[in-house]
């Protein structure tokens, strides 16, 4: 196979498997990133300049190297800007070693994660005995068959742990970004 120049503009197939990424999940990041603007030809043919891989590397580093959300790194990149973020990628050692070293760019501000508080030891967190498992987990006691009624097995609810108000807020903003991404993909599969 030809080597392309580092110059080259890519395919989306091409990038995808350098990234290592599916192609889907490049064209999804470009509804979520307005940094990333690949030139598109006739027949909605993407081609990626080397600025924009650079971008994408840095993007998947944050995304899945660093565990950003997608609201965090739309928010980095609005706050320090692509060349920034990108430079500071490279320079942290994330990207190839091939790329060439540019300037030391200010730090990605990394904003502190609510640590989830140790809880106090409970009957809830000992190990369960089965005389102790809800009856939904419990096998119901054999009826003979030629019983006249069923037998009623009565259902407790099942005990969960309190969430904090921040737990909560992130799973509903997962829960939003879910159905964004099923709303996507729905509209993708009528085309």
């Amino acid at each position: 196979m030809i080597e392309k120049n580092v110059d080259a503009f890519r395919t989306i197939s091409e990038v995808a498997e350098e990234l290592d990424l599916p192609q889907h999940v490049l064209r999804f990041w470009e509804t979520r990133f307005t940094q990333i603007r690949p030139l598109k030809r006739g027949g909605g043919r993407r081609y990626y300049r080397p600025e924009d891989v650079d971008l994408l590397r840095a993007i998947r580093q944050l995304l899945y190297g660093e565990g950003y959300t997608i609201k965090g790194v739309q928010r980095i990149l609005k706050e320090q800007g692509a060349k920034a973020v990108i430079a500071t990628v490279v320079a942290g050692g994330v990207a190839d070693d091939a790329a060439p070293a540019g300037p030391a760019a200010p730090a990605i501000v990394q904003v502190p994660v609510e640590q989830p508080r140790p809880r106090p030891p409970s009957a809830a967190s000992a190990p369960a005995r089965p005389e102790a498992l809800p009856q939904l987990f419990v096998d119901p006691p054999l009826a003979p068959v030629v019983a006249a009624r069923p037998v009623a097995v009565a259902a407790q609810p099942m005990a969960t742990p309190a969430l904090s108000a921040a737990d909560v807020a992130r799973l509903r903003a997962a829960l939003a970004e879910l159905a964004e991404c099923e709303r996507i993909l729905a509209a993708a599969r009528r085309v």
